[in-house]
């Protein structure tokens, strides 16, 4: 059973910088797709970043040069590098891991059929 933890949330000011991590376990995390999303209050879930087990990245437009996705599969983590922040940005975040997924942009877009999810990370962008 694959099990997701994520860390690094908390209150930033707008044009702040936060990084979450995603601890994978209970599988080798090599093969797995991992995407980060985000669902702020009333409003739907989006799918934020997703990165493959080679590396390919697919970005949600609200967030293109902002933040970036990284792997480090010796650690079995996973990181969301987010850089000036938003109010906007504000959300709970979570990680997820699938291995039955097309494409980056698929599981970023359709997170309907992702098995493993994180218990997720608020992060408040507020001055």
């Amino acid at each position: 059973q694959v099990q997701l933890v994520e860390s690094g949330g908390g209150l930033v000011q707008p044009g702040g910088s936060l990084r979450l991590s995603c601890a994978v376990s209970g599988d080798n995390m090599d093969y797995y797709y991992i995407g980060w999303f985000r669902q702020a209050p009333g409003k739907e879930q989006e799918g934020v970043l997703c990165i493959s087990y080679l590396g390919d990245t697919y970005s949600a437009d609200s967030v293109k040069g902002r933040f970036t996705i990284s792997r480090d599969n010796t650690n079995s983590t996973v990181y969301l590098q987010m850089n000036t922040l938003k109010t906007e940005d504000t959300a709970v975040y979570y990680c997820a891991a699938s291995t039955w997924v097309p494409n980056v942009q698929e599981m970023c877009m359709n997170s309907g059929g992702i098995k493993y999810w994180g218990q997720g990370s608020q992060v408040t962008v507020s001055s």
